[in-house]
């Protein structure tokens, strides 16, 4: 719609959060922060609602009035402040990449990201026909044209896990049903099969099968990813669905899906068995 305000980036919302939050723990009100920057009441509740750009100076001083005095903390906001308005590499894949903006700017942030997939090999380990194949089932609403190219932004984002000089960390729990799926193109469950078992041995990669025959466990309420970034940001999880995907934030309430994910890890098959599993299922199915 041409008139639809555009939303704010991920980062410019996170530097207002944490604007807000460390004013509120200096016992300022919005208008008296805003006077000790010679700004008006709106101005600053603007920067702190992510519709006002901030400098790196501004960011700056005003934490300074609130006695923060944390170089690692100032030194964040200061970077938030200056990429916040940044077009990320997504950009270029026009309305589909803005869509997705928050998942990717999270991907692009991170340092390390810990999956529970049931059903659905993760999208940062997909390979292309696989990828193009749940792209065409599940975006039931995407023209031919924006499915083709969520399929290359798939493959795109997946460039995290060879940045440098800091790869991406991951580990993948999945579930075994999603080593089964069978699609029209014969290939694409075999390739991806294939994929896993390389990726696999790579540092940093991690990825465990959750056997059938498992029994209960935390992960049966469904799929989710934990996302863990640089100090002094904390985890997120990301719960994905057909709309893309809700971040939970919050200590307590991440604490609750980490200590399910570790629960998950303990039950699942060891990396090892894992690969077992991979091998034995390509042979009885894709030989």
């Amino acid at each position: 719609m041409p008139n639809q305000r555009a939303r704010p980036t991920l980062r410019r919302r996170r530097l207002g959060e944490q604007l807000a939050a460390k004013r509120d723990e200096a016992g300022l009100s919005l208008e008296d922060a805003a006077a000790l920057m010679g700004w008006d009441k709106p101005t600053l509740s603007k920067i702190e609602n992510a519709r006002r750009h901030i400098s790196t100076k501004e960011v700056e001083d005003l934490l300074g009035h609130y006695g923060v005095h944390d170089s690692e903390f100032i030194g964040a906001m200061a970077a938030l402040a200056r990429d916040a308005g940044k077009k990320g590499w997504w950009a270029g894949f026009g309305d589909v990449g803005d869509s997705y903006q928050d998942l990717l700017s999270v991907d692009t942030d991170a340092e390390a990201v810990r999956f529970f997939s049931p059903t659905l090999i993760p999208g940062l380990l997909q390979r292309g026909a696989y990828a193009r194949q749940v792209i065409n089932s599940s975006a039931i609403t995407r023209t031919d044209e924006d499915k083709e190219a969520l399929s290359r932004l798939r493959l795109a984002r997946q460039s995290v896990l060879e940045r440098s000089p800091n790869p991406l960390r991951l580990r993948a729990v999945i579930g075994e049903a999603a080593l089964h799926q069978s699609f029209p193109d014969p290939n694409a469950m075999r390739d991806q099969l294939a994929y896993l078992l390389e990726v696999s041995t790579r540092k940093g990669i991690t990825v465990q099968v959750m056997p059938l025959d498992c029994g209960g466990h935390p992960g049966l309420a469904g799929m989710f990813s934990i996302v863990s970034f640089p100090s002094p940001w904390p985890t997120v999880v990301n719960l994905e669905n057909l709309r893309g995907g809700t971040f939970v934030e919050g200590t307590n309430d991440v604490t609750i899906f980490e200590e399910a994910f570790d629960q998950i890890v303990a039950t699942a098959q060891s990396p090892d068995e894992s690969r077992e599993t991979i091998k034995k299922i390509m042979e009885e199915k894709h030989s």
